[in-house]
């Protein structure tokens, strides 16, 4: 059972985000607090796998919260639910130590998988903010010379990593190219293990960072 709690200054949402998790068999909401500052001491005292962190919020905002609980409280992972999809915000949010940046117009059954997914240890990036995290990386950190993970790729396997840098889903990519959604998650599983990567956010940092795909 995965132990969630929520941070959110809105109680329509956590309310709606409760009726969500009951509905999804292994996600236990262990408790809901109203900002930054109540999620630190919760946390302290319920030991949460994963905290849905809101990150504009008073006394204490988000990115306060996540950076205080990353460093007291490692094992507990902190995935952003968020309507700010600004630079600033996904910026500051991934330095501060948050696992995933999600975005509160998500579908249910994506805020599960990332919940999920952010419990075993997986990063997950909101395709509608993840270009922009991928692009900051591109300018930040200049591509190594001589780098021989180029020539392990295929050249098809270098199309859909490019394509996931730009935040797309398998079945987007599916749909892009003409391919069943099973052929991509086999190249994106090998695409994986040849990266030695665990998740699409890593594979596509690596990517970038290499200079193995065309920056977007």
């Amino acid at each position: 059972m995965i132990r969630v709690l929520l941070c959110d200054d809105q109680s329509i949402v956590t309310e709606g985000l409760r009726v969500i998790l009951r509905q999804a068999g292994n996600i236990d909401v262990v408790g809901s607090v109203e900002n930054g500052l109540e999620a630190v001491e919760q946390v302290a005292q319920l030991a949460p796998d994963v905290v849905l962190m809101d990150l504009r919020m008073p006394v204490m905002n988000g990115i306060q919260a996540t950076e205080r609980i990353r460093q007291e409280h490692p094992a507990t992972r902190v995935l952003v639910l968020t309507t700010y999809d600004d630079d600033e915000w996904v910026f500051d949010a991934i330095r501060a130590g948050a696992s995933g940046y999600l975005l509160k117009d998500a579908p249910r059954d994506q805020i599960i998988e990332a919940i999920r997914g952010t419990a075993t240890g997986s990063t997950y990036i909101d395709p509608k903010v993840a270009g922009k995290l991928f692009q900051f990386v591109s300018h930040a950190s200049a591509p190594a010379t001589g780098s021989t993970l180029t020539f392990d790729l295929s050249p098809r396997e270098r199309e859909i990593l490019e394509l996931i840098a730009e935040g797309m889903s398998n079945a987007e990519i599916a749909e892009r190219l003409f391919l069943s959604k099973g052929t991509i998650q086999n190249y994106v599983s090998t695409l994986f293990a040849k990266l030695d990567v665990t998740d699409r956010t890593q594979a596509a940092v690596l990517a970038l960072r290499y200079g193995i795909v065309n920056r977007p």
